[in-house]
C-alpha cells in the first residue's frame, strides 16, 4: 500500500512523506501555480497499481494548467523500487492536456508522479517573439539576460559559462537584430531548458503504483487437463509422468500453460462418489479439491499420481517446450487434513463439537471444511498459506490458478499476493471467481493478474458487443485482465449442450480472438462432451471432478 505522499519543491528528488492532517492555509503552504489533475493511469486515485508487462511503453497523461497566459512545462517521474527518481519530459497535447512516455524493463514495482511549473525562460521567450517596438525588444532582452544568469546559478562548469556568456550576449553589443535573432533562437532555449526553476513545482499526489508482470499475464492460452485421466490405458489412474507424454499434444494446439486440478492427497472422510452422490465406493477417487489426508495436505502430491521428482520432471519438460505449469490452489480442506488435528483454531467449530463443513444453501459440500480467517491464530494461518505457495514457487511454478478468492477475505489476498510480488515478481495468479462485478474487480486491484469472466454466459452479439467493448474501454483495463474459457468442469453451458459441434467451434474461435488470454477443460471440450448430469444444469454427467475418465 503506498502511502499519502507530497514532494520536494525541489527539482526531480521525488516526493516526500506527508503526515495527514488538516490542510495548510494558502499563504502559508508552497507558493505553486501550476495545478495538475486527471492523471492516467490511475487506479482509485493511486490506492491500488495499475498493471503493465515488461518491455510495455507506459503512456502516462494528466491536466496541467496554471492561471494566466505563462507557459509551463511539465514532466513524467518515474522510477523502479526504491532506485533513484528519472524524468521525461512531457509533450502539450492540447487543451492543457499533456502526455509522455516511460519503458518498463523489471518485473515488480515502478512509481510514477507528474510534475509541471510555470517556466520564466519560455514564458520570457513566448512573449518576446512578438514585441516589435525597439525600445520593447531592449527592455525585454535585459530581462531575458536577467533569466539566464540565474539559469546559469544552478548550472555548473562549461554550462554554466555558456548560459552567462549567452547572457551577456543579450545586452552587448551594437546589432538590435543580431541581439534579436539570439534571443529567438533555438541555442539559447536549449542552454536554459536543462537549468529551469522549479522552487515552486507542483506534484500530483500521492505518487501512482505501477505493477509489472510478465508478459504471460496478458497473453496466454490455457489447457486445463486431470493428471488422473491421463493414462493411455483405459481404466488405470494417471500419473505426472503420463501427463509429461501428453505435453506434444497440448503443445501442437498451441496452448502454453497446463493448468492442473489439485493434485494433492484426497481426504477419505465424507468422500464423494460420482456424480456428487454423498456416498463414495471403496475404489471411488474423491474431488480432487477435497484436500488432505493421512499422506499429506497441500505441499503433498496425490501417492497415485507421483513423486516430488516426478512434477519436477514435468515442469522441466513443460518448460522446454514452451509451456507453463499453472496449479490450482484451493485454501480449504478435507475433514482428515493434517491442519484439522495441529491447528483446529483455523476452523469453525458448531455447538455440537464438530466443524463447520462449506455450505452455499441449499448445497452441502460436507467433504470440504473452509478455513475461519477470523480466528485468533488468522497470523499463523496466513503465513503457513504463504508458504504453501512458496514451496510450488520453490519447484518451478510460477503460475497459480486460485479457486473462489472470492469466499476469502480482500485483506489476506492483498497482503499474500504483495508478499510473495516482492520476492517473486514473474508470479502469475488466476483469479476464479464468477461472482459480482465489484468483487471480481476488487480482487483484479488487489493483485490478481487476470479474471475469469462471464464470457461464458455471453452468446448473442449484442450480449459479446457490449461485455468486449466494456473490457476492453473501461477504466478496468488498466488493473483487470479477462480470461476467456467456453467451458470449464464447473460449467458446462447450455450453448454447448444444445448447439452441438458447430457451438463448440464458435466458442472457441470467439474466446481465442476476442480475448488475449482464454483456455479450455480438456479433453472435454475437443470431444465435444455435452451431456448434463441433469436437466437444467451446468453439471458434466460423469464428471471428472468425482472419477477417473
Amino acid at each position: 500500500m503506498t502511502p499519502d505522499r507530497t514532494t520536494d519543491a525541489a527539482s526531480a528528488s521525488g516526493p516526500t512523506r506527508r503526515t495527514p492532517g488538516a490542510t495548510a492555509p494558502a499563504a502559508t503552504r508552497p507558493w505553486q501555480r501550476a495545478v495538475i489533475e486527471s492523471v492516467t493511469p490511475q487506479v482509485d486515485g493511486g490506492r491500488f497499481a495499475a498493471k503493465r508487462c515488461v518491455g510495455d511503453l507506459v503512456t502516462v497523461e494528466a491536466d496541467a494548467f496554471a492561471d494566466g497566459h505563462d507557459m509551463l512545462r511539465c514532466m513524467l517521474q518515474y522510477r523502479f523500487g526504491d532506485e533513484p527518481w528519472q524524468e521525461a519530459e512531457m509533450v502539450a497535447l492540447g487543451n492543457d492536456r499533456w502526455r509522455g512516455h516511460f519503458k518498463v524493463t523489471q518485473l515488480g514495482r515502478y512509481e510514477y508522479t507528474v510534475t509541471a511549473w510555470v517556466d520564466r525562460f519560455l514564458t520570457w521567450q513566448h512573449d518576446f517573439h512578438r514585441r516589435e517596438d525597439p525600445a520593447d525588444i531592449e527592455t525585454a532582452l535585459e530581462s531575458g539576460a536577467i533569466i539566464l544568469r540565474d539559469c546559469a546559478s544552478r548550472a555548473s562548469g562549461d554550462d554554466a559559462t555558456r548560459l552567462g556568456r549567452l547572457a551577456q550576449s543579450l545586452v552587448s553589443g551594437a546589432d538590435l537584430a543580431e541581439r534579436r535573432a539570439l534571443g529567438d533562437s533555438a541555442e539559447v532555449a536549449q542552454a536554459a531548458h536543462g537549468y529551469p526553476d522549479r522552487s515552486h513545482a507542483a506534484r500530483q499526489e500521492p505518487v501512482l503504483p505501477l505493477v509489472v508482470e510478465p508478459v504471460l499475464a496478458r497473453f496466454s492460452t490455457w489447457y486445463e487437463l486431470f493428471p488422473r485421466s491421463a493414462a493411455s490405458e483405459p481404466g488405470r489412474h494417471g500419473t505426472l509422468r503420463d501427463c509429461i507424454a501428453r505435453l506434444p499434444y497440448v503443445a501442437d494446439m498451441g496452448f502454453d500453460v497446463l493448468y492442473l486440478p489439485p493434485i494433492h492427497p484426497i481426504g477419505r472422510s465424507q468422500r464423494k462418489g460420482p456424480n456428487n452422490s454423498l456416498v463414495a465406493g471403496p475404489d471411488d477417487p474423491g474431488s480432487p479439491w477435497a484436500i488432505g489426508a493421512r499422506e499429506g495436505g497441500h505441499r503433498a502430491i496425490h501417492p497415485e499420481l507421483g513423486t516430488d521428482e516426478d512434477f519436477r520432471a514435468l515442469v522441466a519438460a513443460a518448460e522446454a517446450r514452451g509451456i507453463r505449469i499453472a496449479l490450482d490452489i484451493a485454501f480449504q480442506c478435507a475433514p482428515d487434513h493434517p491442519y484439522v488435528a495441529e491447528h483446529p483454531q483455523w476452523f469453525q467449530w458448531r455447538p455440537d463439537g464438530t466443524v463447520q463443513y462449506a455450505e452455499n444453501p441449499p448445497k452441502k459440500y460436507q467433504d470440504i471444511y473452509p478455513f475461519d480467517f477470523e480466528n485468533e491464530d488468522r497470523r499463523g494461518l496466513f503465513e503457513e498459506l504463504k508458504g504453501v505457495f512458496l514451496h510450488w514457487i520453490e519447484r518451478g511454478v510460477t503460475v497459480f490458478r486460485v479457486d473462489n478468492p472470492h469466499t476469502k477475505p480482500f485483506a489476506f489476498w492483498e497482503w499474500v499476493i504483495g508478499e510473495l510480488k516482492r520476492e517473486h515478481p514473474e508470479t502469475i495468479f488466476l483469479s476464479e471467481a464468477f461472482t459480482r462485478p465489484r468483487v471480481m474487480h476488487r480482487l483484479a486491484k488487489l493483485g490478481f493478474s487476470q479474471s475469469y469472466t462471464y464470457f461464458t454466459w455471453r452468446n448473442t452479439r449484442h450480449e459479446l458487443t457490449e461485455y468486449f467493448t466494456e473490457l476492453a474501454h473501461d477504466a478496468s483495463r488498466d488493473y483487470f485482465r479477462p480470461n476467456a474459457w467456453p467451458n470449464t468442469p464447473d460449467i458446462l453451458p447450455e450453448y454447448l449442450q444444445v448447439g452441438g459441434r458447430p457451438a463448440f467451434m464458435a466458442r472457441l474461435v470467439l474466446a481465442a480472438t476476442l480475448c488475449a488470454n482464454y483456455g479450455i477443460y480438456g479433453p472435454a471440450f475437443e470431444l465435444q462432451e455435452n451431456q448434463p448430469r441433469a436437466p437444467g444444469t451446468e453439471e458434466y454427467l460423469d464428471s471428472e471432478k468425482y472419477q477417473v475418465r
